[in-house]
């Protein structure tokens, strides 16, 4: 007999949850935007225990994705789809060519999920170590580049890497609204300032990409944090 009320009483739950549910969706119940898992994506948002699911729908889903996109203070535009020689197949991409807080050392071209990814990072992770850190805004992200129609580490015989789609982007280094430059060649500097700061944009960047290669993966990645937009959840 207690087990039966038990169980009704947990399909009731389970039915006024979905009531529930389907009344925020609708719009009939507002709730706080931070609390309410339909609400949109904004990358300048102070982050709630919805965030990160909120930018997994949203770089899942392109209509999503493209309205947080024009929202995120990115300056861009959107490019032809194109197939190269090489199998590489750049499609509903755009060129990045600034934010309006921070510069770039190129422009660059990204899928919506990673160009997204880069506007939740810089907000969300990169801006704020920097300020705890050294009590400066960064001012530029340097990079190597996004797109190269090559295959994993440019090994002959692996899969097309996430750069091949400029699905994956690396980050060489940071210059500081004071001029101060940081580099990957600090992150092994221990105890320093700069040290500091590269292993909390690590940190960042592993919550705000699906994978993120920095200098304790392989050689390769010594220089520099190779973030993409992949299918695989990795943090090293």
């Amino acid at each position: 007999m207690i087990a039966r009320i038990a169980g009704w009483l947990l399909l009731l739950a389970f039915v006024a949850a979905l009531g529930f549910g389907y009344a925020v969706y609708s719009r009939r119940i507002a709730v706080p935007e931070q609390y309410d898992p339909f609400a949109p994506l904004d990358v300048r948002a102070a982050r709630g225990p919805l965030t990160a699911y909120k930018l997994w729908r949203t770089t899942h889903d392109a209509q999503l994705c493209d309205a947080a996109l024009a929202q995120s203070g990115f300056a861009y535009r959107p490019m032809a789809d194109t197939t190269g020689a090489g199998g590489c197949e750049l499609k509903d991409v755009v060129r990045v060519s600034q934010s309006e807080d921070v510069r770039f050392s190129a422009p660059f071209l990204a899928t919506c999920p990673l160009a997204v990814g880069m506007a939740f990072f810089e907000h969300q992770y990169l801006q704020p170590a920097a300020i705890e850190v050294f009590g400066k805004r960064v001012a530029r992200i340097e990079h190597v580049g996004s797109y190269a129609c090559r295959n994993v580490n440019h090994q002959k015989d692996a899969a097309l890497s996430q750069h091949a789609s400029a699905n994956a982007i690396d980050l060489t280094g940071f210059v500081l609204a004071d001029g101060r430059r940081i580099t990957l060649n600090d992150w092994n500097d221990a105890g320093s300032l700069d040290a500091d700061f590269l292993r909390r944009v690590h940190d960042g960047a592993c919550r705000s990409f699906d994978t993120t290669l920095g200098p304790d993966y392989n050689a390769l990645h010594r220089t520099h944090f190779h973030v993409d937009m992949g299918p695989y959840r990795i943090c090293r």
